[in-house]
């Protein structure tokens, strides 16, 4: 495989940060940085799938509205004729090899959800070792840029068992429903969003969720969607933990999201 000098730079980017002893949600959300330059992509997000509730959790995205990635969690990864797809296959797989390209493009969830964010062309990666699923890699670039290759798919490729390898050390210790345990989050991982941040008060306040949903005027699964997201980030697994975290002010000052709320996702900018 013949890489160019920017590829050989960026692969070796990856396989630093894969040696660096993350944590498992670090390792997803730096290695998806690295992936949107190393590949010219422009957004990206990762998820686990969790074989008991029948659904992707711990999810983040780069790059993408929170909003929009809320509707994939709540209605659209039921109604998603790609990923399962993907997922099944265990290896680097083109969007495109799973989907005619003018099926792809006529579907409910291309229409109404990708394209929204103005995800076009896709690759997947979903890890695993053995049986047990340990995190996916879903990379996509825009309308005005190619397809993905099969150079990118084995470039990909050539990664994933140091990828697979740092997510074992890192769950190493395992939560009750099977899925990695979240290590303790650095300050840099730990900041929640606006919206992460008004539900987490509102529990420190023993607030219900119907409460906080009329509170905060949005729905009752949504409301839980945010409330799992701070326990993540937090590395916590009840609400009443949240809640001791919440009136903790050293905690809470760590928790306060910048000023320019609009930046508050990390956005790469891809190679030129």
């Amino acid at each position: 495989m013949h890489l160019s000098d920017l590829e050989q730079r960026q692969l070796a980017a990856c396989f630093a940060l894969l040696t660096q002893g993350l944590g498992e949600r670090d390792i997803r959300m730096r290695l998806g940085e690295e992936l949107l330059r190393l590949f010219r992509a422009d957004h990206f997000a990762s998820y686990i799938w969790n074989p008991q509730t029948n659904r992707f959790d711990h999810g983040f995205s780069i790059n993408m509205d929170e909003a929009n990635l809320q509707r994939y969690e709540d209605w659209f990864q039921y109604r998603d004729p790609i990923t399962f797809k993907l997922q099944q296959r265990r290896c680097a797989t083109l969007v495109s090899e799973v989907m005619p390209r003018q099926a792809f493009i006529r579907s409910e969830f291309f229409n109404d959800f990708l394209a929204r964010d103005g995800l076009h062309w896709g690759i997947n990666l979903h890890a695993y070792d053995q049986t047990r699923a340990m995190g996916d890699l879903r990379i996509w670039r825009g309308k005005h840029r190619n397809d993905f290759s099969a150079h990118d798919r084995s470039i990909l490729e050539f990664i994933e068992p140091a990828l697979v390898a740092a997510l074992k050390r890192a769950g190493a210790a395992t939560v009750d429903n099977g899925l990695p345990r979240q290590p303790d989050p650095s300050p840099a991982a730990v900041a929640l969003s606006p919206r992460e941040l008004a539900v987490a008060r509102c529990v420190a306040r023993g607030m219900t969720d119907k409460e906080i949903a009329q509170a905060l005027k949005i729905g009752v699964p949504s409301v839980r969607t945010y409330l799992r997201r701070a326990l993540d980030k937090r590395g916590l697994r009840r609400r009443s933990a949240l809640a001791g975290a919440m009136q903790n002010p050293t905690v809470e000052s760590r928790s306060l999201p910048s000023q320019h709320p609009e930046q508050e996702r990390p956005v790469v900018r891809p190679a030129q």
